[in-house]
């Protein structure tokens, strides 16, 4: 248990969501996150990916993600554990760690 990658994928913009006025911007939540994580588990095992909506890497799911969050109008951020959306607009850390545990992340001694 623990030793499988984890990939965590934060997909926002510079420009904050306009319905997320007051929060703050992806970027930063992406550096929150992986703060909070790495606080909580051993994150040895966990990749960190962010992906701006407005300039997305050449990258298939990517392109069809940004596309359905433009389709949709989703709010951003939106954090990805693997495969699974576990939070758009503001993340909850409980949602992320749920998920975390799930996968068997380790948790800090």
């Amino acid at each position: 248990m623990g030793t499988a990658k984890v990939a965590i994928t934060i997909y926002g913009a510079e420009q904050i969501c306009a319905s997320c006025v007051g929060a703050p911007g992806s970027r930063d939540t992406y550096e929150w996150l992986q703060a909070a994580i790495g606080r909580k588990y051993i994150d040895e095992s966990i990749e960190y990916e962010y992906v701006d909506i407005d300039q997305p890497p050449n990258v298939e799911k990517h392109q069809q993600f940004v596309h359905s969050v433009f389709e949709e109008d989703l709010f951003y951020p939106i954090v990805f554990v693997n495969e699974e959306m576990v939070a758009e607009g503001i993340p909850r850390l409980k949602t992320v760690y749920n998920e975390l545990d799930k996968h068997g992340v380790r948790l800090r001694g």
